[in-house]
């Protein structure tokens, strides 16, 4: 589970991270160590692992 935000100029930050937590418990198999952060412009929030544009492109087939 996690959340794109792929904003030029505004990280991740605590509010995106709340609104993400809020509905983790509506999906399955989901725990505290799953939320991630794929962002363009960094992330602010704590305890989130984050994502930039090298790691999606490596992760791809």
């Amino acid at each position: 589970m996690g959340s794109i935000k792929w904003l030029e100029d505004q990280p991740f930050d605590q509010r995106d991270l709340a609104r993400l937590v809020a509905h983790r418990a509506q999906l399955p198999g989901v725990d505290d160590e799953t939320p991630c952060s794929p962002s363009r412009s960094g992330c602010t929030a704590h305890g989130v692992r984050q994502l930039g544009p090298a790691d999606l492109l490596e992760a791809s087939p």
